[in-house]
């Protein structure tokens, strides 16, 4: 059985995936998606992720930080994305 212990170095990324996901779901609402199917693509984008993390957890162990890093920098430019589209539509 795993422990909490375990999936420590991959904190991080678990909170800002949800970031992610809340981003994208954003931008999918101001481009006019359906909510309830960007729900349903969001729901199961969730759960394919839960099962690639819980699978690969043991073999991505020792490349945690690169990992991470790259998790990290993609979730930041996907904000920087967003926002600037926002402003984009604003204008």
């Amino acid at each position: 059985m795993k422990t909490l212990e375990e999936y420590l170095p991959f904190l991080g990324l678990l909170i800002f995936g949800n970031i992610e996901n809340l981003i994208l779901a954003s931008q999918g609402v101001t481009k006019g998606m359906n909510p309830y199917k960007l729900g349903g693509i969001s729901i199961i984008c969730v759960i394919i992720w839960l099962l690639i993390g819980t699978l690969g957890t043991q073999l991505a162990m020792e490349y945690a930080n690169v990992i991470e890093f790259i998790g990290g920098l993609a979730i930041f430019l996907l904000g920087l994305q967003s926002m600037i589209e926002a402003v984009r539509d604003k204008s």
